[in-house]
C-alpha cells in the first residue's frame, strides 16, 4: 500500500472511530450496553400475572435485561429490600407491590427514589385519589377491595348478611373462613377494616362476638379459598374481583361477592424505583410501561384487581361482574404503622381464648 492509500485509510479509520465515540457519548448511559433491571415483585404478579408479558415489552423496547425476583409475597419481599437496604447491599432497582398500608414503614426507611413525572406519560391516566403518596416517591398501578365472598348455592341472596351486625346472627354459626392478618394481606386488610368500622378498641368486640361463627383462620389467602371451594363453609374473606373471575374462567357466578354496608376495604399497590440505582432511566421507563393501557388491562384478568389507569380498556365480563364497592374504606397508612403490632397482639388474644 502506498504511503498516500496508507495516510488515507489511517485517516478514514480515525474518523470512523471518532463518529463511534460521539455516537456512544450521544446515548444515554444505559444505551451503550445491555443493561440490567432489577425488580422485586410479588410470586403471584411473576408467575401468573401480567409479570412475563412486561417482561417481554421491556426487553424488546429497550434492549435489557429486566429480572423479576419474586420468590414470596409482597410484605416479605419489602422487608427483604428493608433488609438489604440498611445493610448497604441494595440489589433491587425497582419494587412492584408495595401495598399503601406499607407506606409509612417504606418511606420512614427512605427506601426509594422521588419520580419524575415528566418521564412518566401514562402517570395522566391515573386518578388523583389513588395517588397515595404526597411525597412523590410510590405510584400506585392497581387497587382492589377486599370483601366477602359467599356460595350462591348454599346461600340465596336474601339470606346473605348485608350488615357486620347480621354477619353476627347466630344462623351463620362456624360459616366463616376468615384469614390470619398476621401473615395474610386480605386478612390483615379485613382486619383494618374492622378497626375503621368499629374503631380501637371496639373492634375487638366484634371479633369476640363473631368467633362462633368462624369456621376457621386460615393462614392465607390460598387455604381460605380451597376450603370455601370444597364447601366447607359458604362465606369467606376474599376480593371484589372473585365472581368476574369465575365467570371468566370457569363460567359460572356461583361465587358472588358480598357487601357488608356497601363497603369493601380498598387497597391500592404500588411501585418506585428503589434509592440507589444506577440506571433510573430504564427504572422511569418501566413504570411508565407498567401504566400503559395495554399492560393495565392484562393487570385487570391476571392480576384480578382493577387498573390504576382509567384509560386501560376492561374485558366486557370483568366489567360486569367485578364489584367496586360504593363505599370504599381504609385507613392511614401512618395509623397502620403506628398501632399495627399492638392491634396484632390483641386480635390474636381474642381469637385464641
Amino acid at each position: 500500500m502506498s504511503g498516500r492509500l496508507f495516510g488515507r485509510a489511517r485517516f478514514l479509520s480515525v474518523l470512523v472511530a471518532a463518529a463511534a465515540l460521539l455516537a456512544a457519548f450521544a446515548l444515554p448511559a444505559w444505551a451503550q450496553e445491555k443493561p440490567k433491571l432489577v425488580v422485586y415483585t410479588y410470586d403471584s404478579f411473576a408467575a401468573w400475572g401480567p409479570g412475563a408479558f412486561i417482561e417481554e415489552q421491556f426487553e424488546a423496547r429497550y434492549n435489557a435485561d429486566l429480572v423479576l425476583v419474586a420468590p414470596a409475597s409482597s410484605n416479605e419481599m419489602l422487608a427483604r429490600l428493608i433488609q438489604e437496604m440498611e445493610a448497604g447491599n441494595r440489589q433491587a432497582d425497582v419494587f412492584i407491590g408495595l401495598a399503601d398500608s406499607a407506606l409509612s414503614r417504606a418511606l420512614a426507611r427512605n427506601l426509594f427514589e422521588p419520580y419524575d413525572p415528566a418521564l412518566i406519560p401514562n402517570l395522566a391516566g391515573v386518578p388523583g385519589e389513588l395517588l397515595f403518596d404526597p411525597t412523590g416517591h410510590v405510584i400506585p398501578f392497581d387497587h382492589g377491595y377486599i370483601t366477602l365472598v359467599y356460595d350462591s348455592e348454599a346461600l340465596s341472596p336474601d339470606e346473605v348478611p348485608t350488615t357486620f351486625e347480621e354477619l353476627l346472627d347466630p344462623r351463620f354459626a362456624r360459616s366463616i373462613i376468615a384469614i390470619d392478618p398476621r401473615t395474610s394481606s386480605p386478612g390483615h386488610a379485613f382486619l383494618m377494616w374492622t378497626i375503621a368500622r368499629f374503631g380501637d378498641p371496639g373492634y375487638l368486640e366484634f371479633w369476640e362476638r363473631l368467633k362462633p361463627n368462624l369456621l376457621t383462620v386460615a393462614g392465607g389467602w390460598s387455604e381460605a379459598y380451597d376450603m370455601f371451594l370444597n364447601g366447607e363453609a359458604p362465606i369467606v374473606v376474599s376480593y371484589s374481583t372473585d365472581t368476574a373471575y369465575s365467570m371468566m374462567e370457569e363460567g359460572s357466578d356461583r361465587q358472588r361477592v358480598l357487601l357488608l354496608e356497601g363497603q369493601g376495604y380498598r387497597q391500592v399497590e404500588g411501585m418506585a424505583i428503589v434509592r440507589g440505582t444506577k440506571v433510573p432511566e430504564l427504572a422511569h421507563a418501566l413504570l411508565n410501561l407498567v401504566l400503559e393501557p395495554e399492560v393495565q388491562s392484562l393487570l385487570a384478568t391476571t392480576n384480578w384487581m382493577f387498573p390504576a389507569n382509567r384509560e386501560a380498556p376492561l374485558d366486557p365480563t370483568f366489567e360486569q361482574y367485578a364489584v367496586l364497592p360504593p363505599h370504599p374504606v381504609w385507613l392511614p397508612s401512618e395509623e397502620i404503622e403506628a398501632n399495627d403490632a399492638r392491634w396484632l397482639r390483641e386480635w390474636a388474644r381474642v381469637i385464641s381464648r
